[in-house]
C-alpha cells in the first residue's frame, strides 16, 4: 500500500488485546474537499465494519484520517475503498504527500488558475512519488489560486503553488470614489459589527501597502504596478473596485516545513510568474529537477527547505537552472562579500595562490 498505512501496534498487547493492532488509514481527499454525503455515508459505514469507526475529518494538512483497524482487515479495506468507493489511499511517510488545494475557480472569484484541476492532475501524474516512498523525507504539494493565500501552502508546502497576475491591478475609478464617499462597505461587510467611522482610503489601504505602490492623483487611485507585490491588501478592502489582472499564473514556492529539524521556516519564491495550463508540462519540468538534486544531495529527514538553506540558494539555481531573480530575495543582504566564479566575470581571472600568498601571509 505504500504510504497509505501507517503501522500502529500496542508494546503491551497482552495488557490490551483490543488494540494490540491500531493501524491509521490516509484516504486521500478529493479536490478542494467537496464530497457527497452518500460517500461520506459509504466511507463511515465502510471503517464502522472493518475499523474503529473513529474518523479524523481531516488531518493538519489534508486526508481524511481513518484511526484504528487490524493487519487483516487492510487488505479487504484497500479492495473495497479502490473497487467500490472509487477512492485512493493518501500519503504518508518520505513520499509525496497528498497534494490538496483551496476552493478555487469553483466557488472562488480571486483564483488566478484552476486549483483543483492542477491539483488533480498533479495527484494523477505522480502516483508513483504519492504510493512509494523513495524520498529523503516528505514533501508536499500545496494549491492555493491567489495570494490570500486559503490553504497557507506558503508555510505548509515544500512546494507551494500560488496563483498571481504580471499585468496590471484593473481599478474601477467610479468604485473607488463609492468606497471613499461611503455609498460601498469596505471589506464586503464582513467588519459590520461595530462603527469604525467613516472609510479613510489613505489610512487602510495607502498607507497599509507594503510597497507604497500607490497613491490618490487627482481623485483618482494610482498603482505603480511595477513594484505591486500582489498582497492582495488593496484588493480585499475594496473588492468591488480592484481585482487581479488578466495575465494569470502562479508563483512558485519551494521550502515550508514545521519546525522539526531547524525550526519552521516559511517558503520562498523560486519562480516568480509561470503560466499554469495543462498539462503542466512546463511545472512538472521544475518540479522534476528539484526532486533530482533533493534525491540526491539531501539527508535522511532532510526538508528541501533545509537542503536549501545548507547548500545556499546560489548552489540551488545553479542545479535547477533558474536565473536568480530579486522576488527571491527574503531580505536584505548582510554579508558584505561576494564571491565570483570564472566563468562570471567577463574575461574570466586567474589566481596564484602561491603568489598570493606570498604576498598576504597567514
Amino acid at each position: 500500500y505504500g504510504g497509505g498505512v501507517i503501522g500502529r501496534y500496542s508494546d503491551v498487547p497482552e495488557k490490551f488485546p483490543g488494540i494490540a493492532h491500531f493501524h491509521t488509514i490516509r484516504v486521500n481527499q478529493p479536490a478542494s474537499k467537496f464530497y457527497k454525503t452518500d460517500f461520506l455515508r459509504a466511507l463511515c459505514d465502510l471503517w464502522e465494519y472493518r475499523g474503529s469507526g473513529l474518523v479524523n475529518m481531516h488531518g493538519s494538512t489534508g486526508d481524511i484520517i481513518l484511526l484504528g483497524t487490524t493487519t487483516e482487515q487492510l487488505e479487504p479495506i484497500f479492495y473495497d475503498m479502490t473497487h467500490e468507493l472509487d477512492q485512493d489511499l493518501g500519503g504518508s511517510g518520505s513520499n509525496l504527500r497528498t497534494p490538496s488545494c483551496c476552493i478555487g475557480k469553483a466557488r472562488c472569484e480571486w483564483a488566478c488558475y484552476d486549483t483543483q484541476e492542477m491539483c488533480y492532475e498533479m495527484t494523477m501524474h505522480y502516483q508513483d512519488e504519492l504510493h512509494r516512498p523513495a524520498f529523503p523525507y516528505k514533501f508536499k504539494f500545496k494549491f492555493d489560486g491567489c495570494p490570500n493565500c486559503c490553504v497557507a501552502s506558503i508555510a505548509r508546502a515544500d512546494i507551494a503553488f500560488i496563483g498571481t497576475w504580471r499585468d496590471e491591478i484593473r481599478i474601477d475609478q467610479e468604485a473607488v470614489k463609492a468606497y471613499i464617499a461611503g455609498d460601498i462597505v469596505p471589506r464586503g461587510g464582513s467588519h459590520k459589527g461595530r462603527d469604525w467611522g467613516k472609510f479613510d482610503i489613505q489610512k487602510e489601504v495607502i498607507n497599509l501597502c507594503p510597497s507604497q505602490c500607490m497613491w490618490m492623483e487627482d481623485g483618482k487611485l494610482v498603482i505603480d504596478n511595477k513594484e505591486c507585490v500582489r498582497c492582495m491588501h488593496c484588493i480585499n478592502v475594496m473588492p468591488q473596485a480592484l481585482r487581479p489582472g488578466t495575465d494569470t499564473g502562479v508563483s512558485i514556492l519551494v521550502g515550508a516545513k514545521a519546525p522539526i529539524l531547524e525550526g519552521a521556516q516559511i517558503s520562498q519564491v523560486i519562480v516568480p510568474f509561470m503560466k499554469a495550463e495543462p498539462p503542466y508540462d512546463n511545472v512538472k519540468e521544475v518540479i522534476e529537477k528539484i526532486w533530482e538534486f533533493w534525491m540526491e544531495e539531501g539527508k535522511n529527514r532532510e526538508r528541501v527547505g533545509e537542503l536549501i538553506q545548507r547548500v545556499g540558494l546560489p548552489k540551488f539555481l545553479e542545479v535547477i537552472g533558474l536565473p536568480p531573480a530579486p522576488q527571491m530575495i527574503k531580505a536584505p543582504r548582510a554579508n558584505p562579500y561576494i564571491f565570483w566564479k570564472e566563468e562570471d566575470v567577463p574575461g574570466g581571472f586567474e589566481r596564484d595562490i602561491k603568489d598570493f600568498r606570498a604576498r598576504h601571509k597567514r
